[in-house]
């Protein structure tokens, strides 16, 4: 995952889903399952690394995310 653009983590802080999984396509060429599968793994890095930078809890983050 080192090759995912700075963006990508930007969209997950900022709660930019769809975003966030928009670049990870661009970036990889991957399918959309890929880039869910790729997005959860990275947001759960970040929720562990950099829990203050988040600002919804993890039962809010995926609310109203409608794709």
């Amino acid at each position: 995952m080192a090759d995912l653009p700075d963006s990508v983590d930007r969209h997950i802080l900022d709660h930019r889903i769809v975003l966030a999984l928009k670049a990870i396509r661009e970036a990889s060429g991957c399918t959309l399952q890929e880039a869910i599968d790729i997005f959860e793994v990275r947001y759960e890095a970040l929720r562990r690394d950099r829990p203050e930078d988040f600002h919804l809890s993890r039962e809010e983050y995926g609310h109203n995310v409608y794709t």
